[in-house]
């Protein structure tokens, strides 16, 4: 879930608008602080709100004054409470006793540099339902002050829930507006990938006119363009394909009104190993490109693998050992794909090994959802280098196996190729002894 979140662009921009947000406030916090704690600002609202308290302690006058504090109440929404040794008096009958307020100087008036204002003498401070009280002490009398007045209750909502309140319902907004801004780019993201798979006629619509528009068409221009040009590369690879098969079948034609066999003989083989030198090419071409076209059907495997056998190693069926399970193995396959990757592999299998060195092993199974094919022979073996460049074209393991044994170097090139259009691969197991072992894993689905 994080890590969606970290690539989510609409999650990283909210992200950078908290953070601004967060800087915004902490930082205008701090400057009013700074602009507050200057000296000439703080002592100036120190000296008023010092000087207001001495006004308010002159005009209650020592002993107190009750008319002179009546006075006071009925110019300023406060409520005064005065105790003292003959006087226990309230302005308001339901002003709280002062031994149920719990007095003490307050850090927000203090000399502290992080408080506003300094502190103000001989003033505490206490807080009670909604009301802040002050109390000063002049002449053995105690006279609390209540702002607002005790009947005036506050029914407003508190300031700092208020704050966070309007902070997440700004946020949600600015969320669904993020979100709105790049919904856009799911179904581009969406597109691109149906395109990437081959789909060139496809078209992002309805996406808006703006700059993930404009991306959007430029996509839809890109799909056209690479469309364009898979057609002049199709048409060009069939062009070749006519080109040079012509003038083989000329010369395979040619060849018939020599009179010299033995020369005949060798040319013969040597147009037919042209002539399957483009056959294989042709087909690499198709088959080398993540958008190769596959014609998939329902196969039934053992079917498919019997059938091969028949077709195209009848001489050689004593010397291959079929392993499949007696129920019908069933794979979706372009199945002559698929029987080109098998009669390569029993080919070479065939090619590179003897009658006494002992079968050529062909096992089919299905394995956790997986079409698994294994080819062993009990040849010579690959080494681990050999192994590596098995997948490369024209590759030969070994120098003795030239085209006179039969070899291109194109088999395993078309085999692996062939895995890796269904979605598998092909891969060379090593054995402790003698032989070479071919693993390939399709999915079944």
């Amino acid at each position: 879930m994080l890590s969606q979140l970290s690539r989510s662009l609409s999650f990283r921009l909210l992200a950078i608008f908290i953070v601004l947000g967060g800087l915004f406030v902490f930082g205008t916090v701090k400057a009013i602080q700074r602009f507050y704690n200057s000296d000439e600002i703080r002592g100036l609202i120190s000296g008023h709100l010092s000087l207001h308290v001495n006004y308010v302690r002159e005009d209650i006058g020592v002993p107190p004054r009750i008319d002179r504090a009546i006075a006071i109440t009925e110019r300023v929404p406060v409520d005064i409470r005065i105790l003292g040794p003959d006087v226990d008096w309230a302005s308001d009958p339901a002003f709280p006793q002062l031994d149920q307020l719990d007095f003490a100087p307050s850090p927000r008036f203090s000399d502290s540099p992080d408080a506003w204002v300094n502190e103000l003498q001989g003033i505490d401070f206490a807080d009670l339902d909604g009301h802040d009280f002050l109390l000063m002490r002049q002449g053995g009398y105690d006279i609390a002050i209540s702002t607002p007045r005790i009947s005036d209750v506050p029914d407003g909502p508190a300031l700092v829930p208020l704050v966070i309140g309007l902070g997440l319902t700004f946020l949600l907004l600015g969320y669904g507006a993020v979100i709105w801004l790049f919904r856009p780019i799911r179904t581009i993201r969406e597109s691109a990938a149906h395109i990437g798979k081959g789909h060139f006629d496809h078209r992002i619509e309805n996406i808006r006119h703006d700059q993930l528009g404009d991306l959007a068409d430029d996509i839809n221009r890109m799909a056209e363009d690479v469309q364009s040009m898979l057609d002049a590369y199709r048409t060009l690879l069939l062009g070749m394909s006519h080109e040079l098969r012509s003038p083989l079948s000329r010369m395979r034609l040619g060849l018939e009104f020599f009179d010299e066999q033995d020369n005949v003989d060798s040319l013969r083989a040597e147009i037919t190993e042209m002539e399957k030198i483009v056959v294989s090419l042709l087909e690499a071409e198709r088959l080398n490109d993540r958008h190769a076209h596959l014609n998939r059907s329902s196969v039934v495997i053992n079917d498919l693998v019997n059938g091969l056998i028949d077709d195209f190693f009848s001489r050689d069926q004593d010397r291959i050992q079929l392993e499949m399970p007696e129920e019908d193995v069933v794979a979706s396959v372009d199945d002559a794909r698929l029987a080109l990757l098998l009669k390569n592999l029993v080919s070479n299998a065939l090619r590179y090994s003897t009658a006494e060195d002992g079968p050529v092993g062909v096992v089919v199974a299905i394995r956790d959802g997986d079409l698994l094919i294994t080819v062993s022979d009990h040849g010579p073996g690959l080494s681990a280098d050999q192994a590596e460049h098995l997948d490369e074209p024209f590759y030969r393991s070994d120098p003795s196996r030239t085209r006179d044994s039969g070899g291109t170097g194109l088999g395993l090139y078309l085999a692996s190729l062939v895995a890796g259009a269904h979605g598998g691969k092909l891969t060379y197991v090593s054995k402790a002894d003698r032989g070479a072992t071919f693993e390939v894993i399709i999915p079944a689905a």
